[in-house]
């Protein structure tokens, strides 16, 4: 259950970046919503995190929540911001993605 709430955490940092990058393309009012937007799932994600770091090792916990972050982030990026999707990019993308299945492979 705490690799779920983990997974969900990670995915809530990728939300609360995808609320700054709206933010910073919204105008007037609705740039107020998505830094509303923002600071709730930043408060979700934090909480999770501190959730399971209750039981998950600290440096496990905090590596694969960042790692999701930003695996997602890179891929929001290109996918809804239009960023470059260049060999290297998804190449090193990969390699993030093999360490978190190999970091949740070796931890209890």
């Amino acid at each position: 259950m705490n690799w779920i709430l983990l997974i969900i955490a990670g995915l809530f940092e990728v939300a609360f970046a995808a609320c700054l990058g709206k933010a910073k393309e919204a105008t007037g009012i609705q740039t107020t919503y998505w830094y509303i937007a923002f600071l709730i799932c930043l408060g979700i994600s934090m909480a999770l995190l501190v959730k399971v770091t209750q039981e998950l090792p600290i440096g496990t916990a905090y590596a694969v929540w960042t790692g999701i972050g930003a695996v997602g982030t890179v891929l929001m990026g290109i996918f809804v911001f239009k960023e470059p999707a260049t060999f290297w990019r998804l190449f090193f993308i990969m390699t993030l993605i093999i360490s978190i299945i190999g970091l949740k492979v070796v931890s209890n």
